[in-house]
């Protein structure tokens, strides 16, 4: 029972973390067609994240908090720079310059790209000869393959009837706008940004595993980390209009939210439930399962991007993504059976050994206590009985006994 309860939380988590940031890729895409600047987003979710989860931090892991090292400010900058502000950054430059079901599939090279890195850092064992070993390999190499299908290969419609009737004459102005930008703009520089958005993540996930060793508190982490994001995004959203000669005026006007809009709720969910909640989430499910297993199930993003933009965007479905998805979930659970034939195999840990050199000096202090106890103990009647020289020898009874015969 334990140990089932032990792999089932981390995957229910980890699968509600990728519904969770699916629904991000949906109002990215609500908010590409609004206008709003993707740099100003990002630094406005960090914002958020950072003022929802400090106050959490604070109260919840005030006892047992540490004292921050520099080592743990140093690795919360890096993390911030590699998940957060850069990641985020490349990642929304080339949606720009490709589409958003191009970038979201970009995301599916992330569990390659972290087997490789786990292994290299040794997180992982490849263990290539091993049934887990090719489990986590083969299982790696199908999901990404699902997911690349599920984005090169369209196939027959198979949209539902009632879908179709229910967004007709809806959100054509956002389907048209897509075509446009994946038409005109650099298709080759956005594959670029978008795969080194997705190296940056990868490493992120390994630079978390150490954080989380460093300084396991999920919360003061992740907080610090979001606020190392949001002065870098700040400052990457000030600099870069300012590098480009752009005008003041219209400079300052892409940091207006608006009261009732899609970009504050934008900015509102992607900084307090998908940054705020879900990344403390994921630092948890990366402390206990290891980075390889957060990675495994970024494929699931595309798949819910897709069912989504479906029921909400009125986008069509079509035979490519049911077969991507099927191998999709084949490929997780092959991961899944790897990563628990390697919890199996792990030879336990020698907890006797290291009780019974605990317990040997209290042992040794407790015979010495009680000898100290009852010697004063000890009746005085008895003291002539007691004494060394008028203890006999059995020789010596038995020399008496053959004498008096």
């Amino acid at each position: 029972m334990g140990g089932g309860g032990d792999v089932a939380k981390p995957v229910a988590a980890m699968v509600v973390v990728q519904v969770i940031f699916a629904g991000v890729n949906i109002f990215y895409k609500l908010a590409v067609s609004d206008g709003m600047d993707m740099r100003v987003l990002v630094a406005y979710r960090y914002l958020f994240a950072t003022a929802f989860l400090a106050p959490l931090a604070y109260f919840i892991e005030r006892r047992n908090r540490t004292k921050l090292t520099w080592r743990v400010v140093v690795l919360s900058f890096m993390c911030g720079l590699t998940g957060g502000s850069l990641a985020q950054n490349l990642y929304i430059s080339g949606m720009k310059l490709t589409s958003a079901t191009f970038a979201s599939a970009t995301t599916n090279l992330i569990p390659a790209v972290t087997f490789v890195l786990a292994v290299a850092f040794r997180y992982e064992r490849l263990g290539i000869r091993t049934s887990s070993g090719q489990a986590k390999l083969a299982g790696t190499l199908i999901g990404v393959g699902g997911a690349m299908l599920l984005t090169l290969y369209k196939g027959a419609d198979i949209t539902p009837p009632w879908l179709l009737l229910l967004h007709r004459g809806r959100h054509h102005h956002v389907q048209a706008a897509a075509a446009k930008s994946s038409s005109t703009e650099h298709l080759v520089m956005g594959s670029v940004l978008c795969i080194s958005s997705c190296c940056f993540y990868a490493l992120w996930l390994i630079l978390q595993a150490k954080l989380s060793r460093e300084y396991p508190f999920h919360y003061s982490s992740t907080a610090l980390m979001c606020a190392m994001s949001t002065l870098q995004s700040v400052a990457f959203a000030l600099l870069v209009p300012a590098l480009c000669l752009e005008e003041e005026d219209k400079w300052w006007s892409r940091w207006r939210l608006g009261l009732l809009g899609i970009r504050l709720a934008c900015v509102a969910y992607s900084g307090v439930l998908a940054s705020g909640g879900m990344l403390v989430v994921l630092s948890w499910c990366v402390k206990r399962r290891g980075p390889l297993f957060a990675s495994v199930f970024n494929p699931l993003i595309l798949l819910v991007v897709a069912v989504l933009s479906c029921l909400l965007l009125g986008e069509k479905l079509h035979l490519g993504t049911a077969l991507g998805a099927v191998l999709i979930v084949i490929g997780l659970y092959a991961v899944l059976w790897g990563k628990a034939r390697d919890h199996q195999q792990q030879p336990p840990p020698p907890p006797n050994k290291l009780a019974d050199d605990d317990l040997l000096p209290i042992t040794v202090t407790d015979v010495v206590v009680v000898v100290q106890q009852q010697l004063p103990a000890a009746p005085a009647t008895n003291a002539n009985a007691t004494s060394p020289t008028n203890i006999t020898h059995p020789s010596d009874h038995r020399h008496h006994s053959d004498s008096d015969g």
